[in-house]
């Protein structure tokens, strides 16, 4: 298969000529990348289960693995759920379009191999304007998971998309690189008290601002249970080479890079600016100040991305406060992690 790739639209509309492309390809159930404000997202007709297939077998993604359905307006979120709720509602109000995702109860209308046999479906509204064209010239709700082989890190550009799908996929829209860099906080609102099932861009405090409560799902790494979330069941944002993730201060870390070093291993680095300047190393990744961690979280996949297997033999990761964005950083983190080093 030739991967079509559509130059970057600065101010795309859903009658320009690229966009009308893609669409007519969604609807003659092709697969299209396109991006959205977290991450590039694979595209398919979200009610065609045909279609849908198709996004499996370009990312050699597991079916029993529930997608995320995009929408353009709440007409489209209305012919998914039975119902939308009032606290969904107060929540499309505050958050959408945005990296959020929200759990509704599924009235059937979106194909079996998108909700993988469960009762409800994941619906969420990007913050992209690249993202909406596509969507209202397509006129259906897409299935989006990322843009990526499964397992590997999400693609935050148009360029990781094609690394890793060229030749396995119709086309690239390409927006730039995307902003959040992680993908979207998926909440389940059918729950007595909302779950965070997946944290992203979205927080836990920010959520509060707008309802009163909020839990979070203490199985978020996977459990033997049907997964009612993206990312809950297998692993995911593995790098080339191994991750050793590093639990500790500057100097532990300097230690554990000391004691690579010493067996002869080679060394890449994925730290805080403020790290990067504390260590001796020419193998270093900044990936954003451990004081802003919006900042880490929208350059920590292309970070992932840059250590290839022939140019080192482990990857040492620096740990950030699961406060904020950074449990949804941490939360990639311990996927992507082969082991865990901790000072005692």
């Amino acid at each position: 298969m030739q991967t079509k790739m559509w130059k970057r639209l600065n101010h795309p509309q859903k009658n320009d000529e690229a966009v009308r492309e893609a669409a007519q390809l969604l609807l003659d159930q092709q697969v299209v990348a396109f991006p959205t404000e977290t991450v590039y997202g694979l595209g398919a007709d979200a009610t065609n289960k045909k279609a849908v297939q198709e996004i499996f077998e370009a990312k050699g993604r597991p079916s029993d693995n529930p997608l995320i359905v995009h929408v353009s307006d709440r007409a489209q979120v209305e012919s998914l759920a039975v119902e939308i709720p009032p606290v969904a509602a107060e929540l499309m109000d505050a958050f959408w379009p945005g990296p959020l995702t929200l759990i509704f109860q599924s009235n059937g209308s979106a194909a079996e191999n998108v909700t993988a046999g469960l009762s409800t479906v994941a619906v969420r509204m990007p913050d992209h304007p690249l993202a909406l064209a596509l969507l209202e010239a397509a006129d259906t709700p897409l299935a989006a998971p990322s843009a990526n082989r499964s397992g590997r890190p999400s693609p935050t550009t148009a360029a990781h998309v094609y690394q890793d799908l060229d030749g396995r996929i119709a086309g690239i829209l390409d927006g730039g690189p995307t902003g959040v860099g992680l993908e979207s906080t998926v909440l389940d609102i059918t729950a007595e008290v909302p779950v965070i099932l997946r944290p992203g861009g979205v927080t836990k405090e920010d959520l509060e601002t707008v309802i009163p409560r909020v839990e979070v799902d203490p199985a978020l790494a996977g459990s033997a249970e049907a997964p009612k979330s993206p990312g809950m069941k297998y692993k995911h944002y593995a790098p080339e080479a191994p991750l050793w993730l590093v639990e500790g201060d500057d100097s532990f870390f300097a230690e554990t890079l000391t004691a690579c070093k010493s067996r002869g291993e080679r060394v890449g680095i994925i730290a805080s600016r403020e790290l990067a300047d504390f260590l001796d190393h020419d193998r270093i990744i900044r990936c954003g100040s451990r004081r802003h961690l919006s900042e880490v979280a929208e350059g920590l996949y292309g970070a992932l991305r840059e250590f290839k297997e022939a140019d080192v033999d482990v990857i040492l990761c620096e740990s950030f406060p699961e406060t904020g964005v950074g449990a949804a950083v941490m939360n990639r983190l311990n996927k992507a992690a082969e082991k865990k080093v901790k000072d005692q």
